[in-house]
């Protein structure tokens, strides 16, 4: 008898317990089914954008090797603004400067990686990026701006490919030091034999220039004191006495 009324009175204590929280309860089910349901679609969605935007890129890689320059263009313009925040957006940029260059319209080609380094993609693909604008500008003889670009730049998987660029640009700017110093540092770096052709960046090391000795300055140098008028007469006396007591 006494287990019937204990179960009677959990009954009752759960009535109670739902009358008063079971809204609360089947809100909960219902947001978390709205949640789950809402991250599959986003999944969904998201993986059927990579998908299209993988197709999208395939075709912008077969009119880039066709040259079809206004094709590409169409394609490039739909994967950067419509597929944006997938990762064919960026490699689209990387592929139309090369279209460009092949085009021979090389500040086109520096426009689209100066896009991609500002770019939300994944920084190695902006380092790739920065790496080729680094290279167009100092082929449009702009020295000056490849150092501005890459100085800053201390990333160890392109330390080496930077330092050639930028011992290139130092080059070109007169800089011999700041160039043989650039250089030293990969032919020093082990991590680098796979990178860059050492052999080729040692041939440019010994290209460089002689850095000329710095002439003494005017403080180290001994000069011949200056003799006084005074001493002058003085000396021109004692060399007259001299003459007349030989005579």
């Amino acid at each position: 008898m006494d287990d019937l009324l204990s179960e009677k009175e959990q009954i009752d204590q759960f009535r109670s317990w739902w009358s008063e929280y079971g809204a609360y309860v089947i809100g909960g089910i219902v947001i978390g089914a709205g949640l789950l349901f809402g991250a599959n679609r986003y999944q969904a969605n998201q993986l059927q954008a990579q998908l299209e935007a993988s197709v999208a890129y395939e075709t912008l890689v077969v009119q880039v090797v066709d040259g079809d320059l206004d094709a590409a263009e169409a394609t490039a313009y739909e994967l950067q603004n419509s597929y944006a925040k997938t990762s064919y957006a960026g490699q689209s940029g990387l592929a139309m400067a090369r279209l460009y260059m092949d085009k021979n319209r090389d500040q086109d080609a520096a426009d689209a990686l100066s896009a991609v380094v500002d770019s939300d993609a994944d920084e190695e693909l902006r380092h790739v990026a920065r790496l080729r604008l680094a290279r167009i500008l100092l082929y449009q003889d702009k020295a000056q701006e490849v150092v501005d670009l890459l100085a800053a730049q201390d990333v160890d998987a392109f330390a080496a490919a930077y330092g050639e660029v930028l011992g290139d640009a130092y080059t070109a700017l007169g800089q011999i030091a700041e160039a043989q110093d650039a250089y030293q540092k990969i032919l020093l770096d082990p991590l680098s034999q796979g990178t860059v052709d050492q052999q080729l960046v040692q041939w440019k090391a010994l290209d460089l220039p002689q850095i000329e000795a710095q002439p003494e300055s005017a403080e180290g140098m001994t000069a011949e004191p200056e003799l006084s008028p005074a001493v002058e007469l003085i000396d021109a006396a004692d060399e007259e006495s001299a003459v007349e007591d030989v005579e």
